[in-house]
């Protein structure tokens, strides 16, 4: 064989092994975003008088299933909050989805935010963007905030 030939044939058998192969590593499903997270809010409600800055901090723990439950600190135009928070989470298996998650303040419903979603960091962060905010009488209120979550343990 000829070094032409020889170096063709190494590329294709390379080449075809690469292809070959799955992408394991780029897949993602909840089990891939079970256990307990910490995350920080920021951003803007669009109320009728105007925009107003909020911003968050919690903790959520997400389970095998996609499901979410948790606690959060939140700051609207300076009103001070303590809520707790429940919801499901779907991830598509490019790491992309959504969640959508139920605040409650002593026990009443006081919103809930649908969020678009990227697992990202090689599974240990969450990036998130809020879609819509949608209040206990149903009205819809426009926002732009992001969440940024790091996972604080992983679930098997």
């Amino acid at each position: 064989m000829t070094k032409k030939c020889i170096w063709t044939t190494g590329i294709v058998l390379v080449s075809a092994a690469l292809l070959g192969q799955p992408a394991r590593a780029n897949q993602c499903g909840a089990s891939d975003a079970a256990g307990r997270w910490g995350f920080t809010l920021t951003g803007w409600l669009i109320l009728p008088t105007g925009a107003v800055p909020a911003a968050a901090v919690g903790e959520a723990h997400i389970d095998t299933k996609g499901s979410v439950t948790g606690t959060e600190a939140r700051n609207v135009a300076g009103g001070y909050a303590d809520e707790t928070l429940s919801g499901s989470l779907t991830l598509n298996p490019d790491c992309t989805g959504s969640m959508t998650v139920n605040f409650f303040e002593n026990g009443q419903p006081v919103r809930t935010s649908v969020l678009s979603i990227v697992l990202d960091d090689d599974k240990k962060e969450i990036r998130m963007v809020q879609k819509s905010l949608r209040l206990p009488d149903e009205s819809v209120l426009p926002v732009v905030i992001t969440v940024e979550a790091r996972r604080i343990v992983a679930e098997d």
